[in-house]
């Protein structure tokens, strides 16, 4: 099947074209203005499904508006119909087609080419009026507010708003991309008008203090809920405009003659992620806790886990070993320690089920 993308390099496009690429059963081909008219109509004739996302938001006049979002749908579909094709067609459009505005204007008279397109050659063809769609690979300063505030809070530059109190509607891009290509492969007969879902409503406040919190989660080594699916693809757009040479950050590592202790990731949620770098011969724990539990990974080295119920004499012991990756459970009510009994460092991956509180450790101090 082929399938043809027209603004293929467009961040909508872009991402779309990447996922049909993943099935193996689409030939992909990819038109954008770098294409000649010669091309356009050559591949436009091959295909057997059209995404028609090219379009002119930004234009230098606002003549260019009508051109580039009606002249250019009017063009594609003069062709099939000249050809008598009847190929069906997927076009994005805005919510601002529902506006009075230069913009909105030209969309809504591409829209109607493409119904009428529909109609005369009895074609299958979908409108999507897309709410602002966010995710990677969106041009930042252009026409995104949220790629312009992820990539300039992102790198420590000033933001502008003018009501912190808007409120704003986004649809995000996988979301779309899953919607359109689900859209083509259904064979829907019901042409007309379709919907993204889900839709995200949020403050331009909330929305700030988010992103914020992404920024300084380097230091406060918090995570963002990951229950709240808005968040988590927020978040996946936020570390997309991170710059390319500010991947990496430090972390605070404590260390004294025993080895080191290092905080990876703190969530109020799922608690805390750490790693605990043991010397030879060293012993660390011998506490207990009332509540909290944690779980050990040994990824290098090899040690013993030594575990005693409180009120009893009774020792049990676990050998663990980066050779054979084995998760041990530290229930509450037992004190325990870990020994590394190799000659080389020893790393243990450690979660605990609550981030450490400074003011209720429930840390208990006592030999194994």
């Amino acid at each position: 099947m082929k399938i043809l993308v027209t603004g293929a390099k467009g961040f909508i496009g872009r991402n779309l074209v990447e996922r049909l690429k993943t099935f193996k059963e689409y030939e992909v081909i990819e038109i954008d203005r770098d294409n000649s008219k010669e091309e356009l109509e050559k591949e436009v004739l091959k295909a057997d499904f059209i995404f028609h996302l090219a379009g002119i938001n930004r234009p230098l006049i606002e003549e260019e508006f009508m051109d580039g979002n009606v002249k250019f749908t009017k063009d594609i579909i003069e062709l099939l119909i000249s050809n008598k094709k009847n190929i069906p067609i997927l076009m994005s459009s805005s919510i601002q087609a529902e506006l009075d505005n230069p913009y909105g204007v030209s969309k809504k008279a591409a829209e109607q080419v493409l119904l009428e397109y529909g109609i005369r050659a009895k074609a299958k063809v979908y409108v999507y009026r897309l709410q602002n769609v966010f995710g990677k690979w969106c041009r930042p300063n252009y026409n995104s507010v949220v790629a312009t505030f992820c990539n300039n809070i992102a790198r420590g530059q000033d933001i502008w708003i003018s009501d912190i109190h808007k409120e704003i509607t986004l649809v995000y891009i996988d979301d779309v991309v899953k919607s359109f290509i689900h859209t083509m492969r259904s064979n829907r007969t019901t042409n007309g008008y379709l919907t993204i879902s889900p839709e995200y409503k949020i403050t331009l406040e909330r929305f700030i203090e988010l992103l914020k919190d992404f920024k300084s989660g380097r230091i406060t080594l918090r995570l963002p809920d990951m229950s709240d699916e808005f968040v988590k693809k927020l978040y996946s757009t936020y570390l997309s405009y991170l710059p390319e040479d500010d991947f990496k950050y430090s972390l605070d590592m404590k260390t004294d003659y025993r080895g080191s202790f290092t905080e990876v990731i703190r969530n109020l949620n799922m608690g805390q992620i750490s790693v605990n770098i043991s010397r030879p011969g060293i012993t660390k724990g011998n506490h207990w806790h009332h509540t909290k539990v944690e779980k050990f990974l040994v990824v290098s080295g090899s040690g013993i886990v030594k575990f005693r119920k409180i009120g009893e004499k009774e020792v049990f012991e676990y050998k663990v070993s980066g050779e054979k990756l084995e998760v041990i459970d530290i229930p509450p009510g037992y004190t325990h320690s870990i020994i590394n009994t190799g000659t080389d460092n020893m790393v243990t991956v450690m979660w605990a089920n609550e981030v450490f509180n400074e003011e209720t450790p429930d840390t208990i101090f006592q030999e194994v």
